[in-house]
């Protein structure tokens, strides 16, 4: 395992450059990555060598070849090492990038062909035994590796060439005088040389090459380059934290040398961040104003929504796999649906000019316009063609007449006259026009979505991570499964499994942390190894003396316990556990179900990208009689009667379970006093518009 990550993006220019086509450093660890912009070859090699002095382990990836087809470095009497001390030898350079690497490919192509199989002069000049344009070559133009490449679909420039885009030639003319000298300096060069604590490899950063039109898209101002060598160091170093580095370096050596990642470039892809995460979110967001006892709802809610934001990173991903995804982008339409003016319905299609009141009788010219089909022709005035559904209409048709309203003598088509103008046709874009939000950022994809993006040309949309949400449960009393066996002061966890159930339906990835016992050293272990977005506890969220969850969150996090002027769920433990928000709920399942519903929910929901959500409810006639004070608002668990009435469950205390099986939504009583009697209007909110399905 490596202590960094550093990724080279080399460049021959002749004279001290930055930003496109030069060079660019990026180094990744486990506090980031970071990059810069080199000016010179020299103090690219500086600046390596002094990471190299620093003592950590260290992965050095360079984007140029390491050697020369198998071929050529036989007819040179060569191996790789000594072609990188003959360049080293002969090769110069200097604080202003002038490099005589031309001259020592000239020198080469005497040795090996005569004129070639190096090329590509770029200077005024000539230069003996140095072609401009690539001549015919006995060698090889590909090493084996990069053979490789080209059958997994990449596009490797050959080690000829020297100049135009994608010069590797001269770039591994300027390079491998380098790895000679950090060779000479300790480094070992794989796959020529074992693994050591300064390794050297090839690489292939334009493995990223969609990934970097994705992140441009996001950040204009970048250059790909810098992008490219970022994404290669973050993705070689999470591979690397994760323990799963070595098998790209399990190759057979060779004196061609290699491509670290080759036939791993899924994997590498995989591993790349899309982007920088969000801000997170502040310790302080959950504290309330000092004197703040009891909370009203509406308060609470307002208080969250103002605190919380997105905080997941977004990824680029195909449209048709982003059933259940959040967009984080506009959806725009690359083509208009339908894309051109088309027939609604199978008849014959005219210009409307052409028609009137009365028996219309109008020539049909050959051929017919189906879907998929057009009609090549052009349909004149006063003429006629066969047209089906969804076929484009040909030029000079504007109108299309029901195949059930004419009648056919062989050569015409008869119908009654007058026909309304563009009857029976769609408009191009009538649906959806190109350049148009079809689906705004926020939204959830569903199955009609992913119908819409598709029709529109929407190949790919950018979506958030999906919302990573630890469940945990606590107390002496719970026990964690029901095949266990429990004593007479036991009860079953009911809690985790419902929590983990209900964050399932809303669309994010569940984690079970499992239960906890009162013990707090237990339990700040859990939270410590919680490798979540956000964590949903239950129990232990009041102030007794068996609340560890509270007392933890208040002594070794930042915890801000609201009295929610609520029934049933009045204590409620907010808190930030090392940056993770944390919301504590109440132990009777009831209160925990009807806290999620209410403050979860809507939370949850904006900070996974998706805005929050509303409760949408409707009002019905009661099917009971309460009398209500003031001060809380009232939630009962409810269900509609065959009148449409609600009906309430026949108990309001928290712990009794089979009241929420039985229910299929809640009853909101307002904070203010009521009294109800049957036929009372009573705000009913189902399940279903809860999430709960």
């Amino acid at each position: 395992m490596f202590d960094r990550i550093a990724i080279l993006d080399w460049s021959a220019a002749g004279t001290p450059k930055t930003g496109k086509d030069s060079i660019w450093l990026a180094v990744a660890d486990a506090s980031g990555v970071r990059s810069e912009n080199i000016p010179t070859r020299m103090q690219a090699e500086q600046r390596l060598m002094a990471l190299m002095a620093e003592g950590d382990r260290l992965l050095i990836g360079v984007d140029f070849s390491l050697s020369l087809p198998a071929a050529a470095l036989d007819r040179l009497g060569m191996d790789a090492f000594g072609l990188w001390q003959h360049l080293a030898a002969h090769h110069s350079d200097t604080d202003k990038n002038a490099s005589n690497y031309r001259e020592i490919a000239a020198d080469l192509n005497q040795r090996l062909e005569g004129e070639g199989p190096f090329w590509g002069n770029g200077t005024k000049a000539d230069i003996p035994h140095l072609p401009r344009t690539k001549p015919a070559s006995t060698l090889p133009e590909w090493r084996a590796c990069e053979e490789v490449a080209r059958a997994n679909g990449l596009t490797p420039k050959s080690c000829w060439q020297l100049a135009g885009a994608g010069s590797v030639g001269a770039q591994s003319l300027t390079g491998m005088p380098m790895i000679h000298r950090l060779r000479e300096d300790g480094a070992t060069v794989w796959p020529f040389d074992p693994i050591s604590r300064v390794t050297v490899a090839e690489v292939y950063p334009s493995i990223f090459s969609a990934e970097v039109r994705a992140h441009l898209t996001r950040h204009p101002g970048m250059v790909p380059d810098q992008a490219q060598v970022e994404m290669l160091a973050q993705a070689l170093w999470a591979i690397n934290a994760g323990g799963s580095l070595p098998p790209p370096f399990d190759v057979e050596p060779s004196q061609e040398g290699h491509i670290l990642g080759l036939n791993h470039e899924v994997a590498l892809r995989a591993a790349v961040p899309t982007q920088t995460l969000p801000p997170r979110l502040r310790n302080d967001c959950f504290a309330m104003p000092q004197g703040v006892n009891w909370v009203p709802v509406d308060a609470a809610l307002t208080k969250l929504k103002d605190a919380l934001h997105p905080i997941k990173a977004t990824q680029t991903i195909q449209s048709h796999q982003a059933q259940g995804r959040i967009l984080a982008a506009d959806a725009v339409a690359r083509r208009s649906n339908p894309p051109r003016p088309n027939s609604a319905v199978d008849g014959y299609g005219f210009a409307h000019a052409a028609t009137g009141e009365g028996p219309q009788k109008l020539p049909l010219v050959q051929g017919r316009a189906a879907a998929g089909q057009p009609f090549a022709g052009f349909v004149p005035q006063g003429a006629a063609v066969r047209i089906l559904t969804g076929a484009i209409l040909p030029d000079g048709v504007d109108t299309v007449v029901l195949e059930e309203d004419c009648a056919l003598d062989g050569a015409s088509v008869i119908f009654d006259g007058p026909v309304k103008p563009r009857a029976n046709t769609r408009k191009a874009g009538e649906d959806v026009e190109a350049g148009q939000t079809a689906i705004r950022a926020g939204h959830i994809l569903r199955a009609p979505d992913i119908a819409l993006l598709s029709a529109l040309g929407i190949a790919e949309v950018q979506v958030y991570q999906p919302l990573r949400v630890g469940v945990l449960s606590t107390g002496d009393e719970i026990i964690a499964r029901p095949d266990m066996d429990a004593l007479p002061y036991q009860i079953f966890d009911a809690n985790r499994p419902m929590l983990l159930s209900l964050l399932n339906g809303w669309g994010y990835l569940p984690i079970d942390l499992g239960h906890c016992k009162d013990d707090p050293k237990l339990i700040v272990r859990t939270l410590n190894k919680a490798d979540v977005d956000v964590i949903l506890t239950s129990g232990g969220a009041s102030a007794g003396d068996e609340d560890h969850v509270s007392h933890l969150l208040r002594t070794k996090g930042t915890l801000s316990s609201w009295r929610i002027a609520l029934k049933p769920g009045r204590p409620l433990a907010l808190a930030m556990w090392d940056g993770t928000p944390v919301f504590g709920l109440p132990g009777n399942p009831v209160a925990a179900l009807v806290c999620a519903l209410v403050f979860a929910r809507p939370a949850l929901s904006l900070m996974a990208g998706s805005g929050w959500a509303e409760p949408v409810g409707f009002t019905v006639p009661a099917a009971f009689e309460k009398r209500k004070k003031a001060g809380r608002r009232e939630y009962l668990r409810a269900r509609l009667n065959d009148q449409g009435m609600a009906e309430v469950f026949k108990s309001e205390g928290s712990g009794r379970i089979s009241g929420l099986s039985w229910a299929d939504g809640l009853v909101e009583l307002p904070d203010e006093a009521a009294e109800i009697t049957h036929g009372t209007p009573v705000k009913y909110i189902p399940y279903a518009m809860l999430g709960l399905r």
